[in-house]
């Protein structure tokens, strides 16, 4: 700790603050217009969420998900008070914040998922061999030409609705990213200090009471 400040935040957890950010915005705006960008931008959003999953049981003191993961009555209380204007303090994620990078994490893994088995119906990527079929029966009697008609509908079906999800759970994940921010904006005012700042240098000023 120095002249009134304490390091919160380690290396692992801004540099994936901030990738994401970039790559999710990258993503979000490529879509099918440059869809090698937005496939390779997802590639990689899906490395950071493996990184942060671990780190969050192995890594630095407040990266850790027992840091911040609280049950619903503490987020509830915690929300109570930041409307009254007077939260209690946290170094680390408060829980608020706590549930909403769990909420972003399960949503980002989502998308991503629905992103892939969008892509695999298209013939490309991991998951294009797997079979996940949730919009109608598989056809057994390819050789018949109605049978392959309907396959052909089906596989059509099959795509259009992996990527109506894909494209919900993006909207989804967005809307939670602008709740986010609103957090973030919300607590630094209350907390007298630029929590976004803090995601660059990792340190965090310690309130005067500390």
């Amino acid at each position: 700790m120095t002249n009134g400040k304490v390091k919160v935040w380690d290396k692992g957890v801004r540099i994936f603050h901030w990738s994401l950010v970039t790559l999710f915005t990258l993503s979000y705006f490529t879509g099918d217009e440059i869809e090698e960008v937005h496939v390779y931008s997802g590639y990689t959003i899906i490395a950071l969420l493996v990184f942060r999953i671990l780190w969050g049981f192995v890594g630095t003191q407040h990266a850790r998900f027992s840091d911040f993961v609280r049950g619903p009555a503490a987020v509830i209380d915690y929300l109570k008070q930041m409307k009254v204007g007077n939260p209690p303090h946290y170094l680390g994620h408060n829980p608020a914040g706590g549930a909403m990078i769990v909420a972003l994490l399960i949503s980002l893994s989502l998308t991503t998922f629905t992103g892939l088995k969008a892509y695999a119906e298209e013939g490309h990527g991991p998951l294009a061999a797997i079979d996940i079929s949730l919009v109608t029966p598989a056809y057994a009697h390819d050789d018949d030409d109605e049978d392959k008609a309907m396959g052909g509908k089906k596989k059509k079906k099959e795509d259009e609705f992996w990527k109506e999800v894909h494209d919900v759970m993006g909207n989804i994940t967005l809307t939670l990213v602008f709740l986010h921010i609103l957090g973030v904006i919300v607590s630094s005012k209350l907390e007298g200090q630029n929590l976004a700042r803090a995601m660059l240098t990792g340190e965090k000023e310690l309130p005067p009471s500390d």
